[in-house]
């Protein structure tokens, strides 16, 4: 048994739709620019690949969690997304087996510091700064996919304090889910425990202290969080 000098960090997990399991979680990778309207409304190429970057396990927020508004920025934005979470993985995994792979899925939602963002872009530098942070990920529940089936469409919708703010359907994607499995296992080794938050539609926007946020896509269970006030 190993001892450690301090005490360990807790394992970040999420709850399974009709289960008293819960799915321990790796790695959260990201996929930029997967939707052709949002890449627009950013004043993006829509020409370049979707881009691909990484939040920490412990960013994780599940349903029902209240989010601090982050030290560090002005501009705290909102990004809907349906997540695929893996059961098993591998290097160099085919796209026509990448859905063997899926344990189920879930919407969440990538928080970003959109001030930072900016600026990052336009010299390019990494994104941490950006989406990185403290409690920058929450995501709901997950439903197996012998639930669900394979998801192939379905909306994907945003309410902020009961306005609809992004509402675009999945198939609409740049990057389709077995392609990002099969792109993400060129470079990484990919893992049972790993989710993967897909992209973002158009609707972006700001949310401030107070404001409650309601995730879903059709036919996963939906998510709920309140942003609260500033981290301490």
């Amino acid at each position: 048994m190993v001892s450690y000098a301090i005490a360990a960090p807790a394992q970040a997990h999420l709850d399974i739709v009709g289960s008293d399991e819960k799915f321990p979680v790796r790695r959260i990778y990201c996929i930029g620019k997967n939707y052709v309207a949002h890449i627009r409304e950013m004043n993006q190429d829509e020409r370049d690949p979707p881009v691909i970057f990484m939040k920490p396990a412990d960013a994780i927020v599940k349903n029902g969690g209240e989010i601090p508004y982050p030290v560090f920025t002005s501009n705290f934005h909102y990004e809907c997304e349906l997540i695929v979470a893996l059961k098993s993985g591998g290097y160099n995994i085919a796209e026509e087996d990448a859905s063997s792979h899926i344990f189920g899925y879930a919407v969440g939602l990538d928080m970003t510091r959109r001030d930072h963002q900016a600026a990052a872009l336009a010299k390019g530098l990494p994104w941490e700064v950006t989406k990185s942070f403290d409690l920058s990920a929450p995501v709901g529940p997950i439903t197996r996919v012998e639930d669900s089936g394979v998801l192939e469409n379905g909306h994907v919708r945003l309410k902020v304090n009961g306005d609809v703010r992004q509402d675009a359907d999945i198939s609409l994607m740049i990057w389709k889910i077995d392609e990002i499995i099969a792109k993400l296992s060129e470079q990484h080794r990919l893992m049972p425990g790993d989710i993967i938050m897909t992209g973002t539609p158009a609707g972006v926007g700001a949310v401030v202290t107070g404001d409650v946020m309601d995730c879903s896509v059709d036919g996963l269970a939906p998510m709920q969080v309140r942003v609260g006030g500033v981290a301490a």
